[in-house]
């Protein structure tokens, strides 16, 4: 059967006449630590073998032509004209405006893309998108970056056109990624630490609620600027600096009354979540795969109950996984609202726990889940 790669390959050629060069840039899971990144903590994502593909060449030109395959929809700007548009545009635009910025020569260039990654599934397609580009660009006109520096880069590129304040969370693990290991990120030095991904009689199963509420993208920027607020109050009146200096929520008390309801719950959060990703480093470092996934349990309690970005299909999905003996973990991932649940299941019960969560999960909502199989791969890469 042809691959995608292949596939996105023989499309470029058939656009462009030309002989393009290959990248793979891959998706992400988080194991825990959700909406800490941008709140100066720890996560622990991974890159994953699903995502997105480019075929690039230089054209010639002044002028930058872009294909999505998935859309069927083709984009060509001048280089000297690039600004915000719309939709996926903005996230390749941005990538391209960020090279510029920064003094850099970018030529003109021809460029497909396609993904075998689920849109609005929580694994991150847009900071892949922005990856794939970015690292292809940087080989083609030979820029220099690291794939830190690169990493860097694409987060500024969504902050710019599409204006999503996220976390260098997503961008980190699509360069950095490596096969079988998690990084354990420290979100205020950028350091990363893989651990290897030792998970004994158990795998990783996404589940994809196949929806995605209309206020993702405003809830995720709210949830960011509440967190700001509270920490601001908690400089203010105590010798805290970070949310990562508090070792537990009990000590935010005394900022309960200034912060009020729904700043102090997201901060509560963050607090709480910051410390479960500390103890689920130590633990996955030491095999005890049981009790990493009671963090997953209590991580998706936080998001659901005191930071608010889970939905009813999330909840539902978290509910019938914890139902289940063979799964030890479960929790909603990525900005919230939708996209998929991330489960611990013995791998001798994969097949009936998929079988059980989709037919409760339609009987209840009327909507067809989708399950994921993943593996843990390297960072974005040239594939030829």
């Amino acid at each position: 059967m042809e691959s995608l790669a292949e596939k996105i390959k023989e499309l470029f050629i058939k656009k462009f006449k030309n002989t393009p060069s290959v990248y793979f840039s891959p998706g992400r899971i988080n194991l825990i630590g959700e909406h800490i990144d941008y709140n100066d903590g720890f996560v622990m994502p991974c890159a994953i073998n699903k995502g997105m593909y480019f075929a690039i060449a230089e054209n010639g030109t002044d002028t930058i032509h872009f294909y999505s395959r998935d859309y069927d929809e083709k984009y060509e700007t001048p280089l000297n004209k690039i600004g915000a548009d719309e939709g996926w545009k903005n996230y390749v635009l941005g990538v391209v405006d960020e090279f510029q910025k920064a003094g850099k020569e970018i030529k003109g260039f021809d460029c497909v893309f396609g993904a075998n990654l689920p849109s609005g599934a929580g694994l991150s397609s847009s900071a892949a998108l922005e990856g794939g580009l970015a690292f292809g660009l940087n080989e083609t006109f030979n820029l220099g970056y690291t794939r830190k520096e690169l990493a860097f880069l694409c987060q500024r590129a969504e902050h710019g056109f599409p204006g999503v304040k996220c976390g260098i969370m997503d961008q980190y693990a699509n360069m950095m990624g490596e096969e079988n290991h998690a990084i354990y990120l420290d979100c205020m030095s950028f350091e990363g630490v893989p651990i290897p991904l030792e998970l004994g009689d158990y795998s990783i199963v996404l589940i994809n609620s196949r929806v995605h509420h209309a206020l993702a993208s405003s809830a995720y920027n709210t949830r960011r600027n509440e967190s700001e607020t509270g920490l601001q109050i908690i400089r203010k009146n105590s010798n805290y600096k970070s949310y990562r200096d508090i070792k537990s929520a009990a000590s935010l008390k005394k900022f309960e009354i200034e912060m009020g309801t729904y700043v102090f719950k997201r901060a509560t959060f963050i607090v709480e979540e910051i410390q479960r990703t500390i103890l689920a480093s130590k633990l996955l470092k030491q095999k005890k795969i049981k009790a990493f996934g009671e963090l997953m349990f209590q991580s998706h309690e936080g998001q659901s109950n005191l930071y608010k970005v889970s939905c009813a299909e999330l909840d539902f999905l978290v509910k019938i996984a914890k139902s289940n003996p063979d799964v030890v973990g479960a929790r909603m991932m990525g900005g919230g609202f939708g996209g998929c649940t991330i489960n611990l299941v013995k791998s001798s019960g994969i097949a009936a726990f998929i079988e059980n969560s989709l037919t409760e999960y339609k009987k209840e909502f009327q909507i067809s889940a989708e399950p994921l199989r993943v593996t843990v791969s390297n960072g974005t890469m040239r594939l030829g």
